[in-house]
């Protein structure tokens, strides 16, 4: 269950990444790491649903699960157009639809995992589309398709991502090797959230995209480290 909760969690942060990782195209943004990205994130997310598919699921996380590849397909298809300002946005708004469908089967997943380990998976899986979410977001804004409801977004989930290492660095479950990679979260965050804070010039938008790659990596290690204890 841990691992399910794993990969369904992923690819809500694949949703962002790819979303962010075509507004790069877009904008002209260290165009081959955008390429490179959205080629990695759309293998991860076929990957990740096929593999699920495989597993003994609830009647009702495998309708659930049906729906999202539907989403995911729509949004591939999309993703085959060249980047304008309006393909951005119907993809922005097509990886919403993805990323909700996605967080509706980690919360049935998490149901019914036992309670704590279920919790903790959610949590620390949390803090990935968080980060990918807020770049997607700072991306968007560069783009002038941002407005006062993407930025309280932004604030509400910078606080959000707080709250989750707060959770995390309390986890009774910690192990050493836990606790060095969640120091290293928080250094990777506030150069993330330093970068945030710029002006979305190049300069800016080549910080946030490499810090934002940085966090992201931290987190994937954490939730690995997590399952593993949760197994």
């Amino acid at each position: 269950m841990a691992a399910a909760i794993n990969r369904m969690g992923r690819l809500r942060a694949l949703s962002q990444r790819i979303v962010r990782a075509y507004c790069q195209l877009y904008l002209g943004v260290e165009a081959k790491m955008a390429e490179q990205v959205l080629v990695v994130a759309r293998k991860l997310v076929v990957t990740g649903l096929d593999d699920l598919a495989k597993n003994l699921l609830p009647p009702d996380v495998v309708g659930q699960l049906a729906e999202v590849r539907k989403i995911y397909e729509e949004l591939e298809a999309k993703l085959t157009s060249p980047p304008t300002r309006e393909s951005v946005s119907a993809i922005a708004a097509q990886a919403t639809k993805l990323l909700g469908a996605a967080d509706r089967i980690v919360v049935l997943l998490e149901k019914r995992a036992d309670a704590s380990s279920g919790g903790l998976m959610n949590t620390v899986g949390s803090q990935r589309y968080l980060s990918q979410r807020l770049a997607k977001s700072y991306f968007l804004s560069a783009a002038g398709l941002g407005d006062n409801t993407l930025r309280d977004q932004m604030s509400t989930d910078k606080m959000a991502f707080v709250r989750n290492m707060a959770t995390l660095s309390n986890s009774p479950v910690n192990t050493a090797l836990i606790r060095t990679e969640l120091q290293l979260g928080e250094h990777q965050w506030v150069l993330f959230n330093a970068a945030l804070e710029r002006e979305p010039d190049t300069r800016g938008l080549r910080s946030v995209a490499a810090s934002s790659e940085n966090l992201l990596e931290v987190m994937n290690n954490l939730v690995m480290h997590y399952e593993a204890v949760a197994k």
